[in-house]
Parts: C-alpha cells; structure tokens; sequence
C-alpha cells in the first residue's frame, strides 16, 4: 500500500474504498485486504483521511477484471512501483487504443500483456 502523488491520482477516473470492493466482490473486507496484500489488486491512500483506495476499472461484473492479476505480476516482476504500475495502467497508448485499465475491461488482456512483457525488454 502506497501513497500516490498528484499526477497519478488525476488519471484514475474513479477509485473505491475497500468496504465497497467487498461488496461488489460478495467477500468480506479482510478477503479484500489480501488480495491487496498478495498482489492481486493496488491499493492507494487518497484523501484527507488517507483511506485505502483501490481504482474502480480494476472491477467488473463482480469480479476482478480478467488479466489485470498477470499483468500485475508481470510489471512487478518487471521492477515497477504500485504507483508506477498505476501510472502505466492508466496513461492512455495510441497502440491499444485507450487505456491498458481499459483493454482489460475490454476483454483485450492479450494486448495489454504483450505491451507490459515489451517493458522489460
């Protein structure tokens, strides 16, 4: 769990806290908490109040969204930030086009991956 700067936090359109992660995943807020610790999903300290926050494009139709988990792993494993990965994710790529955060929602994991393993090169 990291703080976010400025820059960051303006490309995420949206973000949930973790209670409403929960709620859309149908688990418990601890599931949530480790999933977040395993990796699994990012979560930022926003706001006044510094509650975690994770963007809400990384849920869809009650689930994490297909291939954000190995793209992750894969910009993890390439030295990326929480913030860095954040950055990536959300900083529009005339090649997709949109979004990585968007492909994913889009069911274009494939793209996405390829974009994020051509990193580490």
């Amino acid at each position: 769990m990291t703080e976010i700067d400025t820059k960051t936090d303006a490309l995420v359109p949206a973000w949930l806290n973790l209670p409403e992660i929960a709620e859309l995943l149908g688990v418990e807020v601890t599931r949530v908490r480790q999933l977040v610790k395993e990796g699994s999903l990012i979560a930022v300290r926003r706001g006044e109040n510094r509650v975690l926050q994770v963007p809400a494009d990384f849920i869809g139709d009650g689930r994490i969204v297909k291939g954000l988990v190995g793209t992750l792993t894969l910009l993890r494993d390439d030295g990326f930030t929480d913030e860095e990965m954040l950055e990536w994710l959300f900083t529009p790529d005339p090649s997709l086009p949109g979004t990585p955060a968007q492909a994913l929602r889009e069911n274009r994991g494939t793209e996405v991956k390829r974009r994020a393993q051509a990193l580490a090169v």
